[in-house]
């Protein structure tokens, strides 16, 4: 990369990664900044690192894949951890530059999100849009968070009291703010 391409990488306003079979080939400043990262650490990495336990980057793995297989893009939005503690919210968007084997070479970016809705959840409130926000089902949920599905069911049901929409899905539309 000459001089200018190398500042456009770094500067961009959204952190961008090259990713080969899930492990970081290459991300840019603002994407290290984003995680809270020193980006050389990262280069070499398994995407892992990035992920709050072992089951929800397990969980979080195939999310996309059939969208990468069938038209090599995917994109949602999601939550992200900041090492050191502390989530927030970013749009993802992901290219696969290889169909036939979606995560053999991705290219992915990550633009922070205005989340003035979030902060005013309580942290039980995040753990379970989080959740919905991954498409897991209440049951999944109270797995992952050691809780009764029942629990989650009050934890949601109250969400969707409170921000006054129908269902999950206008939920994360809510929170996520507008553009979606």
């Amino acid at each position: 990369m000459d001089n200018m391409e190398q500042i456009a990488w770094d500067q961009a306003p959204v952190g961008l990664v090259l990713s080969e079979q899930r492990v970081i080939r290459a991300c840019n400043a603002t994407f290290a900044t984003m995680v809270g990262r020193v980006r050389e650490t990262m280069i070499g990495q398994s995407f892992r690192v990035l992920y709050a336990s072992d089951q929800e980057f397990d969980t979080l793995r195939d999310v996309g894949m059939t969208a990468l297989r069938d038209h090599g893009v995917y994109s949602d939005e999601r939550m992200m951890h900041r090492a050191g503690g502390g989530t927030f919210w970013v749009r993802f968007r992901a290219r696969t530059l290889t169909p036939e084997a979606p995560l053999a070479r991705v290219v992915m970016s990550y633009a922070p999100l205005g989340r003035a809705e979030t902060s005013r959840l309580t942290p039980r409130e995040r753990d379970v849009v989080a959740g919905l926000a991954r498409g897991l089902t209440s049951k999944e949920i109270a797995r992952s968070l050691g809780l009764s599905p029942r629990s989650i069911e009050d934890v949601r049901a109250r969400l969707l009291r409170k921000h006054q929409v129908r269902n999950a899905a206008e939920l994360i539309r809510r929170l996520a703010g507008p553009g979606l």
